[in-house]
């Protein structure tokens, strides 16, 4: 199972979108992904993010290689996933 795909659901855990889900919709190389909220849906820009930033979930919706954001939102509204990409999840703290 390649856990950088596009496709796959992932939580930023960087930055100040940290917490929230995204979706990555292309790869750029070995370290950058592209990435969408998309911004209506769970208030992430589209962008370039390293894959250090992003933490893979295990869902994956079925979407092209460089899908646009309405594209990337009918998507997510037809696996039934909307509730899911509003949560915000606590970022991990570390520890003082």
């Amino acid at each position: 199972m390649p856990a950088i795909e596009v496709g796959r659901i992932c939580v930023k855990i960087a930055g100040r979108e940290a917490g929230r889900k995204c979706v990555i919709v292309d790869i750029i190389d070995e370290n950058f992904v592209l990435i969408t909220g998309p911004r209506s849906l769970t208030g992430v820009k589209r962008r370039r993010v390293n894959i250090k930033h992003i933490e893979p979930l295990d869902k994956v919706i079925d979407i092209p290689k460089g899908a646009s954001d309405e594209e990337v939102l009918k998507a997510i509204a037809s696996a039934g996933l909307t509730d899911f990409m509003k949560e915000v999840v606590k970022p991990k703290l570390s520890p003082v």
